[in-house]
């Protein structure tokens, strides 16, 4: 199996893994969003959300303009660029950290790009829009590539493996190569198993239990768990609130050694990452 790749290309900066994973928070401007609700849909709120996040100690922002929620419908193209655009362009100018683009057309993330984004985010693996793999290698950017089985429509309607954790690790090394093909770097490439999409919580939980497997990609592994419904369903409660839950599985990632958490809370989640680790005996 490969180590753990310890490195993450951007456009202009590498992001390195230290001890704990890096965290990308995230920002949805979004009415429709499964977590908060449209709390942040108005660019001033989404900017200052941003900002917190930034303080609370995000390694990355990462900027979403249209849902991915089970069920959601797509919105067009110029209102998905109306409600991204002015967020990442003020988070380039006025923090410091890198910013992605959630997003899979390549309209929208050349104008995020053109605003000072460094990586594209694309829950369709750069396989929705003809035009993003040649984007996304001319831009240099870097890229997260996801698995989902369906689309945001159709992914909850009876989701069926062969086997789960091979069948998304086939799936990735697919992408990956296409990505390389197409003229984008390995070390630009991040990997998303999908959590949440197109999988029951069965599904969910094997694929986190074994998260170290998709190392064999030699990419670096992007989860996002956070707050999703499988939480939950395992602690029972569907209305119970799922920070600790989203806690307990980064904890489990971070042993495993998976290196950018994409999480909502993102203090929360780094607090706890920072005592799991002065508390691991491992001083080396």
């Amino acid at each position: 199996m490969n180590p753990p790749a310890k490195n993450w290309k951007l456009r202009s900066r590498r992001l390195s893994v230290g001890k704990i994973p890096l965290l990308m928070g995230i920002i949805n401007v979004t009415p429709d969003s499964f977590s908060d609700g449209g709390r942040f849909f108005e660019p001033d709120a989404a900017i200052e959300h941003g900002q917190q996040l930034a303080a609370a100690g995000a390694d990355i922002l990462d900027v979403g303009g249209q849902s991915s929620r089970p069920g959601s419908r797509p919105v067009e193209p110029d209102e998905e660029l109306r409600r991204v655009a002015p967020v990442v362009a003020a988070l380039c100018r006025q923090t410091s950290l890198p910013v992605s683009i959630d997003t899979s057309r390549a309209i929208v993330a050349r104008e995020a790009l053109a605003a000072g984004a460094e990586a594209i985010n694309d829950v369709t693996a750069l396989g929705g829009d003809a035009d993003m793999l040649r984007l996304a290698a001319d831009s240099a950017a870097g890229v997260c590539a996801m698995h989902m089985q369906g689309t945001p429509q159709t992914m909850q309607r009876d989701p069926a493996y062969d086997d789960v954790v091979e069948d998304v690790l086939a799936y990735l090394r697919r992408r990956r190569d296409a990505l390389e093909a197409a003229g984008v770097e390995r070390d630009r490439i991040a990997l998303d198993p999908g959590i949440g999409f197109g999988k029951t919580t069965e599904h969910n939980l094997t694929l986190l239990a074994n998260a170290r497997r998709f190392h064999e990609l030699g990419t670096p592994v992007l989860v996002g768990h956070s707050r999703k419904r499988f939480i939950g369903e395992v602690l029972g409660d569907a209305s119970a609130d799922r920070t600790a839950g989203t806690i307990g599985v980064a904890l489990s990632l971070a042993r495993q050694g998976v290196q950018i958490l994409r999480v909502h809370d993102v203090a929360a989640v780094r607090q706890a990452l920072l005592l799991h680790e002065a508390t691991s005996g491992d001083y080396s």
